[in-house]
């Protein structure tokens, strides 16, 4: 999934860093942590598919430890901000103390800001015991031989996580459980209700060109490469001729249509977003109209004005895996943590702070907002069959394909730079 601007990471006690940056490259904004920016900002108040089980030529013939041993008494995290809190940054804000307290590992942690960061940062350097990772950047761990296989029988809290988060293309590779997800959230449909007479069902109003048009200039996009895939699934539906059954296992000729796609969407675009405020000030200024949104920005603004939803073609979205380094020296203190991040406890606090749905079905009793989960639709199936998770581009095609070769995120990177030109 991702984002490859460069990243500086913000001062988050500094409230005018705050109201200029958000985190995580704009996908990653807690609720909490919007609803601060913004009032700072002094703007208005304003989260499946795809085959299961992928191999991938690169993937290792390592094997998953088959018993635990002693505490090692330390454990080292590469994670998106807001993912690892212990209260330093906000006293009210704290999961990682306890898991100290009731494992005695004690956790270092590191933020990064993109995909390629983090894949740079584990590849270069041992430092690191867990990592989470993103869908466009899971099997690209994999593949290098980065991180290991989990023995899931020894992650006793991995039996509640949502059956439909396991065994995906982006955390399984020939069988083998890479890692457990975190949770998950969905790219959804944002639109300002007074230039729609009606609520819109279809992507239609951004990829269109005579629909998209009537919003020259106030259509906005997601800014990564992976946004390829939301074109890709656009086109599935009106362009079923191109065969496409995975928006991220396509041919150089599935690539080149969701190419063209996106540069006629370009000449409406006004402007592509990475930074979660800044969307949000656009829709409430009015330079933004329609586009991709997230429900935690959604959550912070007028419901009366603003409105989001599900197109009918299918949405992209994420699902976070917390992985295993395979140099680590700590594994029995890295197993510790993938249990308590996945307990029910800790899962709620995780992802409540950070806008996205948990990924243990008994989180829900633990949020301190009782609408928490009915907001972010956690354990709607319906809703999370219509998610197309981020994954990695891969020369291998993902959708099960042998007889052609698929083009890979680097290829989406250049077209992407095409794209924006």
């Amino acid at each position: 999934m991702m984002n490859t601007n460069n990243w500086i990471e913000p001062d988050w006690n500094n409230t005018d860093t705050a109201a200029a940056n958000s985190r995580r490259h704009g996908r990653r904004h807690g609720v909490a942590a919007i609803a601060a920016a913004v009032a700072v900002a002094g703007v208005l108040a304003v989260s499946g598919c795809g085959a299961s089980g992928t191999s991938t030529s690169g993937a290792k013939a390592a094997q998953a430890v088959q018993k635990l041993g002693k505490s090692e008494g330390k454990v080292s995290i590469l994670a998106w901000p807001g993912y690892v809190e212990d209260g330093s940054d906000d006293p009210d804000v704290d999961w990682v103390s306890d898991f100290e307290k009731e494992t005695g590992c004690e956790v270092t942690s590191k933020t990064y800001g993109t995909s390629d960061e983090a894949y740079n940062l584990v590849k270069s350097s041992d430092a690191y015991d867990v990592v989470a990772a993103s869908g466009d950047l899971t099997l690209r761990l994999i593949n290098a031989g980065l991180v290991q296989p989990v023995n899931t029988g020894l992650i006793p809290n991995y039996k509640d996580v949502y059956s439909f988060l396991k065994n995906r293309d982006f955390n399984t590779v020939d069988g083998k459980s890479y890692g457990v997800p975190h949770g998950y959230g969905a790219n959804l449909l944002m639109y300002n209700k007074a230039d729609f007479s009606e609520a819109p069902t279809s992507w239609d109003v951004v990829f269109d060109k005579a629909k998209a048009s009537k919003f020259k200039g106030k259509v906005t996009a997601y800014d990564s490469p992976i946004y390829i895939a939301d074109a890709a699934i656009y086109l599935m539906k009106h362009k079923p001729s191109l065969n496409i059954k995975n928006p991220y296992a396509l041919d150089e000729t599935q690539l080149k249509a969701a190419v063209d796609l996106l540069k006629e969407q370009n000449a409406n675009v006004g402007e592509y977003w990475s930074d979660s405020l800044k969307l949000a000030q656009a829709f409430q200024s009015g330079d933004t109209v329609v586009g991709t949104g997230w429900q935690v920005i959604y959550n912070q603004m007028d419901s009366s004005k603003f409105g989001i939803t599900s197109p009918e073609e299918g949405v992209t979205g994420w699902s976070d895996t917390w992985m295993i380094s395979s140099k680590t020296k700590h594994t029995n203190c890295a197993y510790q943590w993938l249990n308590y991040i996945d307990s029910p406890k800790a899962n709620a606090q995780a992802t409540e702070y950070f806008g996205e749905a948990p990924a243990n079905k008994n989180a829900c009793q633990y949020a301190t907002d009782s609408k928490f989960c009915d907001i972010y639709h956690a354990g709607d199936k319906d809703f999370e069959k219509k998610i197309w998770y981020w994954n990695t581009p891969i020369s291998q095609c993902i959708d099960g394909r042998k007889n052609v070769k698929c083009t890979d995120y680097t290829e989406w990177t250049k077209a992407w730079q095409e794209i924006k030109g």
